[in-house]
């Protein structure tokens, strides 16, 4: 079995590393990796490892060197447990490796949880695995792509929505290029009256790309911030650029109503004790949003609505999204250090099939 360790310190770096299979104690079931996303999302995983727990779901064993979870599709391949057959196919989190043991106990909702101990405290989202048809490889890999960071998409939307945007009249997504940003941006220009101008904020070289997709009145690159009407605002952060968040604010001043930070694809911009004017950022944790709304609704209410919206802008994902497939866990470390890097083609979807 291979696995894929990142350097905890330059998460650019990785290496591949060859691991026995241990056997199964009674209860557990081995998962074959089929295929898995990677996306900016990974990078704030490994980014945000320490600060809040990512590191944890997959513990390597080795100081310094960390697996970043990722999303995509297995098999059960062997199993001591009564909960799963052998052929199953579950969508889930995983680490970047061929393999993944896990002690599965039915949720009492069609949905299969990894109650290994070690996992136990960390957010119960991350736990669930979900059984899924054979013979659809396609749909894996757009599920892999797209339901997380279009979930969270979703999720940021619905927040927005319920604190009336903080009286905000126009919402500035940085890094608005990111899948996350970009999702972000068309639920928010999906309601046809709406009190509230949509401005993505992205690079220069993927400034064309964020306009041509329609979903913002206006896009700005970073050197263009100071362009920025003064007005009532919420800038929601995809990157953790220290220095654009600084501009933002300085920009702004009073006139921004609420800061969010969601991600940290600029990991190596990250400056977290840097001074601001305005509101200080608060981070916007995505499974908390989906908890609050469990407890409001009901089990099973906000996950369909996120599944029903991350498929609504997955039917029209040919329009921003180019799948790139790349064969072998051998293939991870150029496509990692890209996005991790930031020189990744925003149109691109990377899949890893093993």
């Amino acid at each position: 079995m291979q696995r894929i360790l990142v350097d905890q310190k330059s998460i650019p770096h990785t290496r591949l590393e060859d691991m026995a299979q241990e056997p199964l104690s009674q209860g557990q079931a081995r998962l074959k990796l089929l295929s898995f996303a990677l996306t900016s999302n990974n990078v704030t995983y490994a980014a945000s490892g320490f600060a809040i727990g990512y590191w944890q779901f997959f513990p390597s064993g080795i100081d310094g060197q960390g697996l970043v979870p990722v999303w995509g599709t297995a098999e059960v391949i062997e199993s001591t447990s009564d909960t799963l057959e052998t052929g199953t196919r579950l969508y889930g989190f995983y680490p970047m490796a061929e393999e993944l043991v896990i002690t599965p106990q039915p949720d009492g909702h069609g949905a299969i949880v990894d109650v290994a101990a070690h996992r136990a405290e960390l957010p119960a989202v991350y736990n669930r695995y979900t059984p899924v048809r054979a013979g659809k490889a396609h749909e894996d890999h757009m599920r892999a792509l797209l339901q997380p960071l279009l979930a969270t998409s979703y999720l940021i939307y619905d927040w927005l929505m319920y604190n009336d945007c903080f009286g905000a009249t126009q919402i500035i997504v940085g890094s608005a290029s990111s899948k996350t940003g970009l999702g972000l941006c068309k639920f928010l220009a999906e309601p046809a009256q709406r009190p509230y101008k949509i401005i993505g904020v992205t690079s220069g070289r993927n400034r064309d790309f964020v306009a041509g997709l329609g979903a913002c009145d206006q896009v700005l690159s970073y050197d263009e911030i100071d362009e920025l009407a003064r007005a009532p605002s919420v800038y929601v952060d995809m990157s953790g650029n220290g220095a654009v968040k600084q501009q933002i604010h300085a920009r702004l001043k009073d006139q921004l109503k609420h800061s969010s930070a969601v991600g940290i694809s600029h990991w190596d911009q990250f400056q977290p004790q840097i001074a601001l004017e305005g509101p200080n950022p608060q981070f916007f944790f995505a499974p908390a949003q989906i908890a609050k709304r469990r407890e409001e609704w009901g089990p099973g209410v906000i996950e369909k609505k996120i599944t029903e919206s991350w498929k609504r802008l997955g039917d029209d994902a040919s329009g921003w999204l180019d799948l790139q497939e790349h064969a072998g866990i051998g293939q991870v470390a150029d496509v990692w250090t890209a996005l991790a890097e930031g020189t990744a083609n925003p149109r691109h979807g990377h899949i890893i099939t093993l």
